[in-house]
């Protein structure tokens, strides 16, 4: 299978995101978060999302990001793990949901769990 990561700024937003997103569709895909910075405050965490990311089961993993430093912090940690990762170009909440459900495939792979993410990127919510 292929597990998902779920960074934001804020650990109870990332939390939430995977709470919906497992609820919505991906009840048997691993969903992790990582969120906040060390002391619980705002902001994201190169270490906290490599110790994420070595605690996921999966081989494989997808990333789901929330803002500009969380793709760096989330670059900086791929880098220093021993897992395939990829971070998806996609609005995190509908995503996280969209890779999820996908995730949860017997016949997902890396890519279809990433493509699934990055479908949202267009959709309209009106």
């Amino acid at each position: 299978m292929v597990g998902l990561v779920v960074v934001s700024h804020s650990k109870k937003a990332a939390e939430g995101i995977r709470d919906i997103a497992a609820e919505m569709g991906g009840a048997d895909a691993t969903i992790e978060p990582v969120g906040g910075d060390p002391d619980g405050g705002i902001g994201t965490s190169a270490p906290e999302i490599r110790s994420t990311l070595e605690s996921v089961p999966d081989e494989e993993v997808v990333v789901l990001v929330d803002l500009g430093s969380a793709v760096m912090n989330a670059e900086l940690a791929i880098e220093q793990v021993d897992v395939n990762v990829e971070i998806a170009d996609a609005p995190v909440l509908e995503g996280a949901l969209n890779a999820a459900v996908e995730a949860a495939s017997s016949k997902a792979s890396l890519e279809s769990v990433r493509a699934a993410a990055e479908e949202t990127r267009e959709l309209s919510k009106l």
